[in-house]
Formats: structure tokens, C-alpha cells, sequence
């Protein structure tokens, strides 16, 4: 184990507010309705902020087949999506037979409807990891966001009602790409994200929420060539105190655009040098941000770079607005998790690196139960929840020292990123959605 230097506390991303003195009763009382919710909600890939924390919960550290287990329900096909919580509603995508659906299911595990959202059409290379379908869909509150690998982006209401659809091969071109395109769309504000980055076409895309109908699209500029010109990691928001930015990476760089019309801010490169270049470089894992810096991973045990507030412009290797960079270590799949003073990394054979977040230097590095890993980690009250393939589930404290809380077993296989709400943990296997801990309050 290592350990070096002095830390640095990581902000909250949550907006500061001036308050007059008269207004402070109902203004507390506002924000603990809106804290409330956000703790009753999991409604797009990563939670509430898109950062793999849950807002207030404890989750349950053990658990089995017979044990702490709500429920479980079987599963139409193997889908890699994870699934969406909203007050009493669970939403996921999922293959059946030669078709690809939208579920709504309560959470009390009783399937309320099914609706159709594409044709099934297998991509290309293995099938062991259920990658038909990765994307996750994302909800507002009143609707729910799609996206399936044949290119249907489609829009229902809670009551199942398809409020609209198109195919984005038929709008923007054929994908080329060799699992298939899986990002993940990002929902904020009116406006829903598209990150399209193949062999054939590199679109970042605003769509109007309401209608589906283009707001913008800008053809993102990259040299990469053969595969490396394939991503799959999906689009991501970044608060830096000063705006909101919408960061996508692959193609052998990250980029930061303007929400409003999606020009570029800035452009981080060096991610995949050319000196060593490596022309099958796809990245996968997602990037994740506070106030004080944004956290780019590569994949394949490639390059991690911490990008610091207010960059703008080519950011190279060495450049001011680089915090720091690390030559190796990336995750494949995993997406990095933020934790305080901390960065917690989690490798495809199981090693959890966690490191400073001021500089990057090794804090710890910890082997997990052997198998491999595909899911992202998420943090609950100080608890960080890592999933392998094979059905471990292993619990472990947050902090300077590894300490491992529980490791908990299903019989299923796990390449989805769990879904927190209410106090449950929610884990899709190939086989069936698991339910983990007691039942929501009463009137949830």
C-alpha cells in the first residue's frame, strides 16, 4: 500500500443559493422535498448526477438467495441496460426473442405493462456479456428515453403511451461500429443527448425532449483511424463552477461542448499518442466530475487524465489545465468513481486502485474476488458497491484503508450497473432483476 502527500477536500456539485432571512423556513422546507425525491429517484445510468452516487441511502451490506432478498423477477432475454427507478415505477430495456422491449415494473416486482421498441438485430463480435441493448434509458419524471442498438430513440409516457420515435441510422447514417452503438443518451433540461461516434460518422446530437426533432448536431472532428475511430463510452455532464458542459470521449480524445449550440470548449488529446498509437483503442469507460476537476479514463489499462475547471482550447500532455496524468491504469469498462479526497478505479480483473484526487498518486491497491468486471461502482453512505460477472457483489468501506464490509453471491450474471433507490438496491443479471433490502416506506 502507498500513500502520499496531502489531500484535498472535493466540493459538492450542488448549487450555492442567497436567501433572504424571511424566506429561510420555506425555503428549508423546499429543499427537503427536493432532497426527499432525489433520494426516491435513480432515473438515468448512474443515478441522480450521473456520478454512481446514491444521495442519501444506506443500502443493505448483506445479502443472498435467502436473504435480504425483496424479490426477483425473470428477465424476457439478456440486456446489458441497467434499469431506472422513479417514485413507484422501475423502467428497463430488454431483448425478447426476436424483438427488443420497454419494461414498467413496480417495485413491488409485478410487471405493469410491456411495450415494443425495435426489431432485434445482433452486432457483431462475442455474445457473452449481453451486449444487445447497453444503453440505458433515462427519465424525467413523466417520460421515459430510449435508445436500442438498431437505432430506435423513442420517447413514452408513464402509462406506456409512445409519445415519439425515429431510427437515427435512417436520420444521420448507417452504424459502423463492432458491438454495436450502446451510449448511453443523456437527459437534461429540455434537451436529450446523443453521442454517435462509429467508423461512419462521428454526430454529437441535442434533441428537443418534447418532440424528438433536432436542435443541433455538429460532426466531431478526429484523426483516429481503424477501430479506434469506435466508442462506447457515453456522454457526460461536468459542472466546473462556472457552466454546465457536455463531455464526450472516444476517437482518441475527450472533448467539452457548449449546451447550447455544442461547439467545443475544449479538447484533451494525448489519449491515445501517437508515438505508441494503438489503432484498436475503443473507449468504454466514462468520465466523472466535481467543481475541482473532471476525471477522463481511456480503457484497457490506458491513460487517466484529471482536467482541471475553466480549460479551454487543445489540452495536451503537460499543459497547465491538466491537474494530473497517469501513463496507465484505466479501466476497460468500469466508469471511475469520486469520492471525496479519493478516486477509486476498478480494473476488468478485479483490482480496485484507489488514488488521491488532488494528485494522483496511489493510495491503495486491492485484488477483489477473482472474475471479471463490467459494471460501474456506486458509493451509498460511505459504502462503495462493486459487482463482478460471476454474481459477487463485493462491499467495501470508503476511505484510505481497504477495508471489505461483505461479499454476497447470486446465482447470475452481472455486467449491468446496480440501480439505488429508497433504500434498495435494485441488480439486473442475465437471468432476472433482483430487488435488495426491505420495502419502500409506506406511501412510496
Amino acid at each position: 500500500m502507498i500513500s502520499r502527500g496531502p489531500t484535498v477536500a472535493m466540493q459538492s456539485s450542488t448549487a450555492q443559493y442567497c436567501i433572504m432571512p424571511r424566506f429561510a423556513p420555506l425555503m428549508l422546507i423546499l429543499l427537503l422535498a427536493v432532497a426527499e425525491v432525489r433520494a426516491e429517484n435513480w432515473p438515468s445510468w448512474r443515478g441522480p448526477d450521473r456520478n454512481g452516487v446514491v444521495p442519501s441511502d444506506e443500502l443493505p451490506i448483506r445479502w443472498s438467495e435467502s436473504e435480504n432478498l425483496a424479490w426477483k423477477v425473470a428477465l424476457p432475454g439478456e440486456t446489458g441496460s441497467t434499469p431506472i427507478v422513479w417514485g413507484d415505477r422501475i423502467f428497463l430495456t430488454s431483448s425478447k426473442s426476436t424483438d427488443f422491449v420497454l419494461w414498467c415494473i413496480g417495485i413491488d416486482g409485478k410487471l405493469l405493462w410491456e411495450r415494443p421498441l425495435a426489431k432485434e438485430i445482433a452486432p457483431a463480435g462475442p455474445k457473452d456479456e449481453a451486449r444487445e441493448g447497453v444503453a440505458s434509458p433515462s427519465t424525467d419524471g413523466k417520460h421515459v428515453y430510449t435508445l436500442v442498438y438498431s437505432g430506435e430513440v423513442a420517447c413514452h409516457d408513464f402509462q406506456g403511451r409512445e409519445i415519439w420515435k425515429f431510427n437515427a441510422q435512417e436520420r444521420y447514417g448507417k452504424f459502423d461500429i463492432l458491438h454495436g452503438v450502446h451510449n448511453s443518451p443523456l437527459l437534461h433540461g429540455d434537451c436529450l443527448y446523443l453521442a454517435l461516434l462509429h467508423s461512419n460518422g462521428r454526430w454529437v446530437i441535442a434533441l428537443d425532449k418534447a418532440t424528438g426533432k433536432e436542435i443541433w448536431k455538429i460532426d466531431r472532428k478526429s484523426d483516429a483511424v481503424n477501430i479506434s475511430r469506435e466508442a462506447y463510452a457515453s456522454p457526460c455532464l461536468w459542472n466546473d463552477g462556472a457552466r454546465m458542459i457536455l463531455v464526450v470521449t472516444g476517437c482518441d480524445y475527450a472533448t467539452g461542448h457548449r449546451l447550447d449550440d455544442g461547439s467545443e470548449i475544449w479538447r484533451l488529446g494525448d489519449l491515445n499518442p501517437k508515438a505508441n498509437y494503438n489503432a484498436a483503442m475503443q473507449f468504454i469507460s466514462t468520465p466523472v466530475g466535481t467543481r475541482e476537476m473532471l476525471l477522463v479514463p481511456t480503457t484497457r489499462g490506458g491513460i487517466v487524465v484529471a482536467v482541471k475547471p475553466g480549460a479551454r482550447g487543445l489540452i495536451e500532455s503537460g499543459s497547465p489545465f491538466e491537474l494530473w496524468r497517469l501513463n496507465r491504469g484505466s479501466p476497460e469498462v468500469p466508469s471511475p468513481l469520486l469520492e471525496g479526497e479519493l478516486v477509486y478505479l476498478l480494473r476488468d480483473d478485479g483490482v480496485l486502485q484507489c488514488l488521491d484526487a488532488r494528485t494522483g498518486h496511489e493510495v491503495y491497491l486491492h485484488r477483489l474476488a477473482g472474475d471479471r468486471y463490467r459494471a460501474s461502482p456506486i458509493l451509498a453512505a460511505g459504502r462503495i458497491y462493486l459487482i463482478a460477472r460471476g454474481g459477487t457483489t463485493s462491499v467495501v468501506k470508503a476511505g484510505r484503508k481497504f477495508e471489505l464490509l461483505g461479499a454476497n453471491t447470486l446465482d447470475d450474471n452481472f455486467t449491468t450497473s446496480p440501480a439505488a433507490a429508497n433504500g434498495r438496491l435494485y441488480l439486473r443479471g442475465f437471468r432476472s432483476l433482483y430487488a435488495i433490502g426491505d420495502a419502500p416506506k409506506p406511501g412510496h
